[in-house]
Parts: C-alpha cells; structure tokens; sequence
C-alpha cells in the first residue's frame, strides 16, 4: 500500500434522508471530497440533501437492492483510482470518525479487509447502545454458523461499516454476489476462499427507529440465505 492512498467513502442510500447529514459529519474532515452516495430510487430527500453537502450522487435507473446498489458503487470507487474503498451505512448507527482506525491496518498491509464490529465490544455494551435482543441473539448465532464455515473468527459478519482495499474487491468477484442484503456475507465467503487477511475493530452502535430499515420477516429471510451461504460455502459452490 503506498504512503498515502485513494481513500473513497461510498454509501449505499435508500430514504437516508433524516440520518444522512449526521453520518456524514463524523466523516473526517479530509474524507468529505471523497464519499460517493449510490441512491437506489429513495422516496424521500436523500438525493437534494446529499447534493447540498456537496455528496457525490449515483442513481440507481430502477431499484437494484442493497447488493445491487454496493456493485455500482465499488465499480464507480475502483474506476475512480481507490486504494481503499470505505462502505458506510448513512443511518448513523456507525461511528464514522473511526474511519481511520478501522482503515489503519489496511494501509500497513496487515489486513485487506477490515469490519466495525457491533459486537467486539461486549453484548452488554452493544444492548446498551440500542441493539434490539432478537437482533442481537440471531446476529450472534449467525456469526457462530460463519465462523464454523469460513474459520475468519470475526466477533461479527454483519457490520455496515467496512473497508476493502483495491487487491481485495478486485479477488472477491463481488459482481457474482447477490443483488439482496446477503451480498455482504457472500463477499465474506469468497474473500475467506481467497485466503484474504480479515479483520475488525470494535464500534459503539446507535438504535433508533430511523436507523435501521430491516423488519423481523426481512430479517429471517437474510438469516436463511446466510446459512445457505455457509453450507455453499462448505460444498464448495462458492
């Protein structure tokens, strides 16, 4: 990695509108010119505030789900020149200043792939910060599941903060990942197939009702597609 890399922020947006300006103060100051946000057809003010902070703006043509959304924005972030590309949630459930941390070792060429993990932290301290116990419970059995598939020992598999260096999203194949929230964990999947350095540092998390879109039917759906993946995974199909 050299001395000072390509550091773009991408965050895939959908109706980001009451937590977007937020999110994108804790950004680093030196990071604001480079954030692209990918809007998959929001329904609110996503877009007009995302251009009045001076956002770099990508609009999906039709809705291609979250997966989809992260496609085009890697695309746009490894056409731009990225070294190191950051994917962010906008619901400002992430502390965002911790960009640099997380990115750090990165750029020591330690890690190519590196999570703010929810969990790391302690159950006690991720509850207190909001996280609902049902999502907790199955965000813990699930990481229990990757973790026996694809031996990463990550405290956590399902962070929207992450960071990826150029080597890494140019291995992984992200373009055969699905189109849906299970995008994530497929890309996981392929980087443990590659044997690519993974690794997390803790972030305190923040629950509200704006934070995070995902119902309990949503997310028991994803639960059965992560388990598919593993089993996919372990027979090799993946």
């Amino acid at each position: 990695m050299k001395e000072n890399p390509d550091i773009i922020v991408v965050m895939p947006a959908y109706n980001a509108a009451k937590t977007l300006e937020k999110t994108f103060y804790d950004i680093p100051e030196k990071l604001r010119n480079n954030v692209v946000l990918g809007d998959d057809c929001s329904k609110d003010k996503t877009i007009e505030i995302a251009k009045k902070l001076g956002i770099g703006v990508i609009k999906t043509p039709k809705n291609l789900g979250y997966g989809g959304n992260q496609k085009m924005l890697y695309r746009t972030a490894l056409k731009k020149g990225a070294d190191i590309v950051v994917m962010l949630h906008p619901d400002w459930q992430y502390d965002a200043t911790k960009i640099q941390e997380l990115i750090n070792p990165i750029v020591k060429g330690e890690k190519d792939i590196m999570l703010g993990s929810r969990v790391l932290s302690g159950g006690k301290e991720t509850l207190a910060g909001g996280m609902p116990v049902w999502k907790y419970i199955s965000n813990v059995f699930l990481t229990l599941c990757e973790n026996l598939a694809f031996r990463l020992g990550l405290s956590e598999y399902h962070t929207g903060f992450r960071a990826y260096s150029r080597h890494a999203l140019e291995t992984v194949e992200f373009e055969k990942n699905s189109d849906d929230f299970v995008f994530d964990t497929e890309l996981l999947a392929r980087a443990a197939r590659a044997d690519l350095g993974v690794g997390e540092i803790a972030v305190p998390c923040r629950y509200f009702p704006e934070a995070s879109s995902v119902n309990f039917f949503r997310s028991t759906v994803y639960g059965l597609q992560t388990l598919w993946v593993c089993l996919k995974y372990l027979l090799k199909l993946i």
